[in-house]
């Protein structure tokens, strides 16, 4: 059974959102989950309900806040819900840890605990967005501003394998996010990665512009993390504006189509659009499962959030990912 670390105390609505989506995941997803906090807060929130023992609590009395600069407070905080969570995890009591909390102190404990996998210079958060034909796995989102064109690389491999992996799509398409099509396109790194993800053993399928993204031209889409999180925090604001300026139209047809079929239609397009659907992003590079979820996560956000911790634990991300590196470095690569 898979045995999911999860931060009880990471996220706006810790404890309770937290908890009910643990209870959620454990009954219906079959693993066991740790919650790892303030135990009197925790069980206050369980009400008993264990889940038929597949809830357990690992107390833990500090919190990293969200104000709080990452790399000094896990330093500080070693009684932490985060920094504990993913010591279990590198002690091998846990297969996978998940945490709504800080990004930032999710990331220095991933890094720091688990370490690096070799050949990976910059891990990277991975995340999903939705597309006329499914979605697309686009990274890095926001763990590297600055990067250089062996990164890109390394995110493509990664993102390749996860997208092969967890989302189950064979020889998936990677594309190189870029002003234009054209392989002249772009700036230094592109046109640097561009040369070098042609060479790299992956389905590479060239440029993909923004405009592009959102229509399922690639299955995976790379690029550093300032582009990457100005991409995802621009498609979040689009879909809450689009899903508003829906309902407001929608409400004009009510006569002819009816309540009913009105809501029908309007719950089906929100959930595409939901990030709550898609649960969390894996941080891709570190030695071990790490699933950063939102900061707003409710209940249905945490469940899934565990549900790709469990996906990319079964599937053995994690070692697909060695193996390719290592290949990699003993072709001779420069990693």
């Amino acid at each position: 059974m898979t045995r999911i670390a999860l931060d009880a105390m990471g996220g706006d609505h810790a404890p309770m959102e937290i908890v009910r989506g643990a209870r959620d995941a454990a009954h219906e997803l079959g693993v066991h989950i740790i919650l790892v906090g303030d135990q009197e807060k925790i069980q206050r929130e369980l009400d008993g309900d264990a889940a038929g023992g597949l809830i357990s609590i690992v107390h833990a009395p500090e919190v990293v806040e969200m104000d709080e600069h990452p790399v000094n407070a896990i330093r500080k905080k070693k009684n932490s819900s985060i920094v504990v969570a993913t010591q279990l995890v590198k002690e091998g009591t846990a297969d996978a840890v998940v945490s709504a909390g800080s990004t930032g102190a999710q990331m220095a404990s991933s890094l720091f605990i688990l370490g690096r996998i070799a050949g990976v210079d910059r891990p990277a958060i991975s995340t999903l967005l939705p597309t006329a034909r499914g979605v697309v796995a686009l990274l890095d989102v926001g763990a590297n501003v600055d990067c250089r064109p062996q990164h890109l690389k390394q995110f493509a491999v990664m993102g390749s394998l996860y997208a092969e992996k967890v989302l189950g799509l064979p020889n998936p398409r990677v594309g190189l996010l870029n002003i234009g099509a054209e392989e002249t396109k772009g700036n230094e790194l592109t046109l640097a990665a561009y040369q070098l993800l042609k060479e790299a053993e992956i389905n590479f399928v060239g440029n993909v512009e923004g405009r592009d993204l959102f229509l399922g031209t690639s299955d995976v889409a790379i690029c550093d993390g300032f582009v990457g999180n100005v991409v995802l925090k621009s498609a979040e604001g689009l879909a809450m504006s689009i899903l508003g300026m829906f309902q407001q139209e929608l409400g004009r047809l009510e006569d002819i189509l009816g309540r009913e079929r009105i809501m029908h239609i309007m719950s089906g397009f929100k959930r595409r659009m939901d990030y709550a659907e898609y649960g969390g992003a894996p941080l891709l590079g570190v030695d071990g499962v790490s699933v950063i979820s939102h900061g707003s996560s409710r209940a249905r956000a945490i469940k899934n959030a565990v549900r790709v911790a469990k996906e990319t634990v079964e599937q053995r991300l994690v070692p697909a990912i060695k193996a390719s590196l290592e290949k990699e470095i003993g072709k001779g690569v420069d990693n």
